[in-house]
């Protein structure tokens, strides 16, 4: 006899494909990146407004706070700001490492071709910009900070594209997702090699082992994530002594995050439909086959998702909620001055975003399809592109997390302005763009409705 239709819950919700498993977190990584450009934007104009009010003093003097440990001779204290960039953005940067793991493999990224273009794009996008900095620093104090100018913020640049709801082709919105993922991890390798102290190679040897250890435990089958938190910190606190900056740490253990996944959708059903054929009962009691069978359940649950989706999933929200916004009002406190603006670092920041990023984008985007190597969507349009590249000068977070490695004092103050100046011309001549090149009203967002898959 046939199973009755009405009793299969599967026909009560739409078929889902293969590629529901690409475009869901996908759709749910815009939403959470187009909330946090709001609250991030928010951050930002609150650091400015105490940094030029009465409370200056005691606003920028709040970050220099020291904080750590003493106990004898042996101290590890860093300012509070310092414990911020360091500490917290690690989490940002292995967030960023796991949503690269993912785009690699499971996402835009799997495809060689596409791929290509998004990399061709974002190398360009740091390529052009930093020569023109080098260009207008040749000789000068500030000729240090090229790498201030090479990353593009995805938080605010997919917060402008939301304003601009369906006007946008979501080719676009997947095209600079990709391109900002590639251009973070391309300023996390300038970082580590341009902006790191002497290296102590047996710190840096032991930081090693560690990378290797998880790796071993990865092979191993190890699931307890407090150990992997407690490796994790020993590898943070070697990279650290190294004399690399210790949030190359985020990267390398993002990077190395499994994408498969423990438990399979068949013997996750298996596993409850056993809980579900046991005889009702009021409690579970502690050593029956009942209970054995309630936390294996309970493991297969979470162990059906791949490690990479579910630490993403649990983190992204903090990070684009709480460690970005700490950052902003950490880092983005500008004092304003008249000379600050004909400041030449302000200028060349200003220059290197403004027009070398749409630039290198662009042109590198073209040089990839011309050589064969690349292929556009067919939506991407090139008046699309151009508008994304300009969106590519909004250099918020990797761009201020650079010029504190790179400058101090006035120096600093000055690559601050020429960041915030820049990323809001970039951001309004985009947007613009944009506008002209889609007319007409716009429609509601296509994520509002997860029509983004």
């Amino acid at each position: 006899m046939g199973q009755d239709p009405k009793s299969d819950v599967r026909l009560h919700r739409l078929p889902r494909e293969a590629i529901d498993r690409v475009t869901a977190p996908l759709a749910r990584f815009l939403r959470i990146e187009a909330a946090s450009g709001a609250i991030l934007l928010l951050a930002i104009a609150v650091a400015l407004a105490l940094a030029n009010s009465r409370w200056a003093h005691g606003y920028l003097g709040l970050w220099e706070t020291p904080l750590g440990i003493r106990a004898g001779v042996f101290e590890f204290q860093r300012p509070l700001r310092d414990w911020i960039n360091d500490t917290l953005m690690t989490l940002f940067f292995f967030v960023v490492a796991l949503e690269l793991k993912r785009e690699l493999v499971l996402g835009e990224l799997r495809e060689p071709r596409v791929a290509i273009l998004s990399v061709a794009a974002a190398a360009g996008g740091m390529l052009v910009p930093a020569g023109l900095f080098l260009m207008l620093q040749s000789g000068q104090p500030g000729v240090h900070g090229w790498g201030t100018v090479m990353a593009t913020d995805t938080a605010l640049v997919i917060g402008c594209l939301a304003l601009l709801g369906a006007r946008v082709p979501q080719g676009l919105r997947v095209f600079l997702l990709s391109l900002a993922v590639v251009d973070d991890i391309g300023a996390i390798l300038v970082v580590a090699i341009g902006y790191s102290d002497a290296i102590n190679r047996m710190a840096l040897a032991l930081g090693g082992v560690g990378l290797a250890a998880v790796y071993g435990m990865t092979i191993l089958g190890v699931r307890n994530l407090q150990l992997y938190i407690l490796v994790g910190i020993g590898i943070w606190l070697t990279i650290d002594a190294s004399g690399i900056h210790p949030t190359v740490t985020g990267v390398a253990l993002g990077l190395m995050t499994p994408t498969r996944r423990w438990v399979s959708d068949l013997r996750l059903r298996a596993i409850l439909e056993k809980i579900l054929s046991s005889p009702p009962a009021d409690y579970w009691s502690g050593g029956t086959e009942d209970r054995r069978a309630l936390r294996a359940a309970g493991t297969a649950s979470r162990e059906a998702l791949s490690p990479v989706e579910r630490l993403e999933t649990t983190l992204h929200p903090w990070v684009a909620f709480g460690i970005m916004p700490l950052f902003a009002l950490a880092n983005a406190g500008v004092p304003f001055s008249s000379h600050a603006f004909a400041d030449p670092i302000t200028l060349a920041v200003v220059v290197g975003f403004i027009f070398g990023k749409p630039i290198g984008v662009v042109g590198f985007s073209w040089l990839a399809l011309r050589l064969g190597l690349a292929t556009r969507p067919a939506e991407l349009r090139w008046g699309a592109l151009i508008g994304g590249g300009m969106l590519a000068g909004i250099g918020f977070t990797m761009a201020l997390f650079i010029a504190d490695l790179a400058f101090q004092g006035q120096l600093l103050q000055a690559a601050k302005l020429g960041i915030l100046v820049a990323s809001v011309i970039s951001a309004a001549s985009g947007l613009t763009l944009l506008v002209w090149l889609g007319g007409g009203p716009p429609r509601p967002p296509l994520i509002a409705h997860g029509a983004a898959e």
